[in-house]
């Protein structure tokens, strides 16, 4: 069961961020909104350092943890959620302030385009680049990901060319978006008890994304996309999360013998390892302990 933490969540954000997502009408308006800014707040970052670059005329910010001072062999490449409209926000950089300082592994930020102004093409060239320009330098990755940015670095993962993937140790996603189709039967059981997501809002937004490509494309939904060559998965979910029935669905098609591990939290909520919850604080611990065994496997 839920703690009582986690349902206070669900009701709030039921009544506050639900209309963001509930009718086709409201995913259009919050499609064309004015996007926020993507620089962090100093107040998420706490003592966590902070420097950026541009790939493409983008920019990377490398969050690294207080007291860092070298570079190490790896890193992780974080890709924000936010249905691929919508800019980083202060949990998601206060998740990756937590996870450099728990670690002390640099956390690289890229700040891709946006729908309805930027397409999925557009983003994973841009990923693509940033993570085959760490490789350059002789780095292993792990590649991590919230939501719809979970689903682009599945995407990235699947993409990269085999010198590349051989030094991506691991991908680690947290309720990705890996079916912009949203096509699955299973969702209509989950998505009356989703407090925040609905497939009419997000319909709107994923046609925006795939741009000129078909929505089952493996650029835009990486359930589609070839699964066999993968370095070890890791998902985190809640049960009331209409991306539930979508990270099933890739358990059942990961290749026999995959290292694929599916965490389902009971009661929990979208992206619940953000939220400061016994669940949320948990998960992010586990989350850290896992990039740095990988990061550790990886040499």
């Amino acid at each position: 069961m839920a703690s009582w933490q986690m349902r206070a969540v669900a009701l709030y954000v039921r009544a506050t961020r639900k209309k963001r997502y509930a009718t086709r009408e409201a995913g259009l308006a919050f499609l064309h909104a004015a996007k926020g800014p993507s620089d962090p707040p100093a107040r998420t970052l706490g003592d966590a350092r902070l420097r950026t670059h541009q790939v493409r005329g983008r920019d990377v910010h490398v969050v690294r943890g207080p007291g860092h001072t070298a570079s190490g062999a790896g890193v992780v490449v974080y890709l924000h959620g936010g249905a691929y409209t919508n800019e980083i926000v202060d949990q998601q950089w206060a998740f990756a302030a937590a996870l450099a300082a728990r670690t002390g592994i640099e956390v690289h930020v890229p700040i891709y385009g946006l729908a309805p102004h930027h397409t999925a093409s557009e983003a994973v060239a841009f990923v693509a680049e940033v993570v085959e320009g760490l490789v350059a330098q002789g780095r292993s990755v792990v590649l991590l990901g919230d939501s719809a940015g979970g689903g682009l670095a599945l995407v990235a993962a699947q993409q990269a060319p085999p010198a590349v993937q051989q030094q991506v140790a691991g991908l680690l996603l947290i309720a990705p978006w890996i079916d912009l189709t949203m096509a699955n039967p299973a969702v209509d059981a989950v998505e009356p008890t989703d407090p925040w997501l609905t497939r009419a809002g997000l319909a709107p937004i994923a046609q925006a994304w795939a741009g000129d490509l078909a929505l089952d494309d493996p650029l835009v939904s990486p359930l589609f996309g070839d699964l066999t060559a993968l370095p070890p998965v890791e998902v985190w979910v809640g049960t009331r999360d209409i991306t539930l029935p979508d990270c099933r669905e890739l358990e059942r098609r990961m290749p026999v013998g995959s290292a694929f591990v599916l965490h389902v939290e009971e009661g929990a909520i979208h992206d619940y390892p953000l939220l400061p919850t016994p669940e949320g604080r948990a998960a992010s611990e586990e989350i850290g302990e896992r990039v740095t065994a990988l990061l550790t496997a990886s040499g």
